[in-house]
């Protein structure tokens, strides 16, 4: 296992090997948003167990942008004390952390829209819930760019490491780049290059808030998998733009919550020709790009994920589901033990969120 072991960069930041941690909801912070005990706990637990990079659950930037409960947020001042609690746990073992930072847009739960009515590029429904969001108007949309601005501000003075942008998953940052979910005709929307002005601008606030020095990176789709959505062929041209601005690193995914969120969460993985569902794609990005390429899904098999950085194809391999049910996976990976992935990809980890992440498996046998 020579590359997976063996330090990377993204940006300025060293990585002590090639493992990240994806971001993964827990929904176990304080119903403010603060984080709390059993928050840090799941990171301490990650980052003794070897992991070069967390990247946290979403952390929101705007109470607007709430999707649901116990999600923690980086909106205000207040939430920096609780984060350097869990930050300072993580580097006690050596690992990088960053927060993934996001606004849900139209795909808010429904009981939190009782509180914020749900904004949006455009008022199109959200069909897990049939409420229509509100479009949103020039002034939110610089609001919320701000809003980016002053989390990556946050994150920084709080001792993280770098910042990732939520772009994939049909959230708001991918919601103003897909087709089917942003029809604006103004600045923001239409075409190609209005629909990418979101993006362009909320990384050029992180830049002149957090600093030109501070690493940071984006999870984006390679594709929708909804019609009228986003395809590879417009995703190439958004990686090589992002790229070109100076972005630090790109993590690739695919589908959206609301109508294909299955496709990055294959379940039954069982075999190595189910593995990597994403690999047919990382290189059309990579090609475009001249930053690190981050691969998720589905990976299981060292050796596969070893051949993968040995070939070039991407520079870092990042896991959700393993880490759930694994924490110590890589450093088992590091021992040489034999088969130590087991999570089955069963996904009951994720349709039991709202009891706390958590793998179910055991629990249940």
């Amino acid at each position: 296992m020579k590359l997976l072991f063996t330090p990377g960069k993204i940006g300025n930041m060293e990585i002590k090997n090639r493992f990240v941690r994806s971001a993964t909801g827990e929904s176990l912070a304080a119903a403010d948003g603060q984080v709390t005990d059993a928050l840090v706990s799941r990171y301490t637990e990650l980052a003794k167990g070897g992991v070069g990079l967390i990247v946290t659950g979403v952390a929101f930037v705007h109470e607007s942008g709430r999707s649901g409960y116990k999600m923690p947020g980086l909106h205000k001042d207040e939430m920096i004390p609780g984060w350097q609690r869990l930050i300072k746990q993580a580097h006690n073992y050596g690992a990088k952390i960053v927060p993934q930072i996001f606004h849900c847009g139209r795909q808010m739960q429904a009981d939190s829209a009782q509180d914020f009515p749900p904004i949006a590029p455009s008022p199109i429904a959200y069909k897990r819930t049939g409420i229509t969001p509100r479009e949103m108007t020039d002034e939110q949309i610089w609001e919320l760019i701000e809003a980016f601005g002053e989390a990556a501000r946050r994150a920084r003075e709080a001792g993280f490491d770098g910042v990732q942008l939520h772009g994939a998953h049909g959230y708001l940052i991918s919601q103003f780049l897909s087709p089917y979910s942003n029809r604006r005709t103004d600045q923001w929307g239409g075409s190609f290059e209005n629909r990418q002005r979101l993006v362009t601008e909320v990384y050029k606030r992180i830049r002149q808030v957090a600093g030109q020095d501070y690493p940071l990176f984006i999870k984006m789709n390679i594709d929708d998998y909804v019609e009228g959505g986003l395809t590879l062929e417009e995703t190439r041209k958004t990686a090589r733009l992002l790229s070109d601005l100076g972005m630090d690193a790109i993590e690739i995914s695919g589908g959206t919550l609301e109508l294909s969120i299955w496709k990055c969460l294959v379940p039954g993985i069982k075999s190595r020709e189910q593995e990597a569902y994403f690999l047919p794609y990382a290189p059309e990005i990579k090609s475009e790009i001249r930053c690190p390429l981050i691969l998720v899904g589905g990976m299981r098999t060292p050796a596969l994920m070893e051949e993968i950085l040995q070939q070039k194809k991407a520079d870092f391999i990042s896991l959700c589901r393993p880490f759930i049910r694994e924490p110590d996976l890589v450093n088992k990976i590091e021992q040489g033990q034999e088969d130590p992935v087991t999570c089955i990809s069963c996904n009951k980890c994720l349709r039991f969120l709202d009891r706390g992440l958590a793998c179910y498996v055991d629990a249940e046998a």
